[in-house]
């Protein structure tokens, strides 16, 4: 997953960082609702963690203006504002989930995989495609009964192509998934990975199509 971070307080949006990137996502951050809206109109991303309160004005306001538009991005608010009038608030303008300040980082990453899911419309927990099954809790694929632990990013490779198998997923889609703004997007990564995914759950399973990108075999 390719998450936006929107979070004002410099040592919780550093361990949100870390610690979704830790449960396989890709991290971007910004610290104002301006730069949110600025975020969410230039890149596609597949949730989004708001704060509520923030320095220029209410997180409220920028999931109103999401919505507005028609942008169905998962949101899930993230605050201290934790009474049920503040939650149903948040929900009724239009997020998906809510949590409050403090919070269990295994908890958020666990909420973000469902809402993803829930968009998605997929009720198992897991991805299965062409043998494969992967299971986004603990970044594992399993073939033929066999687990084939997966790096942070052949994980998001490989996420990203079983979330729709048979459709083709370009490189730069792809790149999206593994770089975040921060990071130096590397020529031949995708490739890279690719190769390494071929040797672990088998050649066939992933399709090139050639000048055009990657996709996963359609039948589970």
């Amino acid at each position: 997953m390719r998450i936006l971070v929107v979070e004002d307080d410099p040592v919780l949006s550093d361990g949100l960082k870390v610690g979704l990137g830790l449960s396989g996502a890709t991290i971007d951050r910004v610290a104002t609702c301006t730069d949110a809206r600025a975020a969410l109109a230039a890149a596609r991303f597949d949730a989004v963690v708001l704060d509520v309160m923030l320095p220029d004005g209410s997180g409220l306001d920028v999931l109103a203006d999401v919505r507005r538009r028609g942008d169905a991005t998962p949101v899930l608010l993230l605050t201290a504002l934790d009474e049920t009038s503040d939650r149903i608030a948040g929900l009724d303008a239009g997020a998906d989930d809510y949590l409050g300040k403090p919070f269990d980082l295994d908890e958020l990453a666990a909420r973000l995989r469902a809402i993803v899911r829930r968009r998605d419309g997929r009720a198992s927990p897991v991805l299965e495609a062409a043998g494969v099954v992967l299971d986004p809790a603990t970044q594992v694929a399993t073939v033929a009964g066999e687990a084939v632990p997966l790096s942070r990013r052949e994980f998001a490779v490989l996420s990203a192509l079983m979330e729709r198998p048979g459709v083709i997923r370009s490189k730069s889609e792809i790149e999206d998934r593994l770089y975040g703004w921060d990071e130096e997007v590397e020529s031949n990564a995708v490739e890279v990975h690719i190769h390494n995914l071929r040797t672990k759950i088998g050649r066939a399973a992933i399709e090139t199509v050639r000048g055009i990108g990657y996709r996963m075999r359609g039948q589970p």
